[in-house]
């Protein structure tokens, strides 16, 4: 718990000043991402951030209305996480912070390759599900 009832300040809660200090440091945090980070970063992430609430709406599907079609489940299941292992790994070379890494790359490779690896995976998950 955040606060004790034998130390009370003026009925304060002992947590607002973590919490407003938390608020500042995403508000700050938010503020340089928006600032420094690239439009093409900015639509991979927001990409990314898509392929985990998918993710997490179907876990939550499966907690709360079951598996039957179990296939079913672990298909999509598996697309979200390796869909996003696959942007991350777009993001990362496509990322002008990682040029030293990966120069015998262009970002059009990089995209070529995800795009493929995409039509891979979903060829696959498209077998899977019988």
């Amino acid at each position: 718990m955040c606060s004790d009832s034998s130390v009370q300040r003026s009925g304060q809660d002992s947590c607002f000043p973590a919490i407003m200090q938390a608020v500042q440091v995403l508000q700050k945090l938010f503020e340089d991402y928006k600032r420094t980070t690239p439009g093409k970063l900015k639509i991979i992430d927001a990409y990314m951030l898509y392929i985990l609430l998918t993710g997490i709406a179907q876990f939550l599907y499966c907690l709360i209305v079951g598996t039957f079609p179990f296939n079913s489940f672990l298909s999509g299941f598996i697309s979200t996480v390796t869909s996003f292992v696959l942007a991350s790994c777009l993001r990362i070379q496509v990322n002008e912070d990682n040029k030293s890494e990966f120069s015998h790359i262009s970002p059009e490779r990089a995209f070529a390759d995800f795009i493929f690896a995409h039509a891979v995976l979903h060829l696959v998950v498209a077998n899977f599900l019988g």
